[in-house]
């Protein structure tokens, strides 16, 4: 099963792919992974608009057994954890993805841009 959309460059997107990300993995039965993929999602999407300001293009497919969760942007670089203050508001997003997602990466798409992506096994 899969799923795509692309979401403009604005921090509305966020709560957009979030929805858009329950509406699929509801349909799909998954909703044990829903919290941890809408979190993962919008911290993605959120870095791509707030640090590339491109479109956030996401797809989502789940095979029975792990949810794969893509976010593809415009550009080539890859996204590197922040130093953060422990007041500070944001810094924290590839934190959470390291500590909640199964497996994660960023893949070179073809021509310009980059994909993050990561993974959630199915519950047991």
């Amino acid at each position: 099963m899969e799923a795509e959309a692309v979401f403009p460059a604005d921090l509305g997107s966020a709560a957009n792919a979030r929805r858009f990300a329950e509406d699929a993995l509801r349909s799909w039965g998954c909703e044990p992974l829903l919290e941890t993929a809408r979190l993962l999602i919008s911290e993605l999407v959120v870095n791509v608009v707030l640090h590339v300001h491109s479109d956030a293009e996401v797809r989502l497919a789940y095979d029975g057994h792990v949810l794969r969760v893509e976010v593809g942007d415009d550009s080539t670089v890859a996204p590197q954890p922040q130093p953060y203050s422990p007041t500070a508001t944001t810094g924290r997003g590839l934190m959470i993805l390291d500590a909640l997602a199964d497996s994660w990466g960023v893949d070179a798409r073809p021509g310009e841009g980059k994909t993050v992506w990561f993974e959630l096994p199915a519950a047991v």
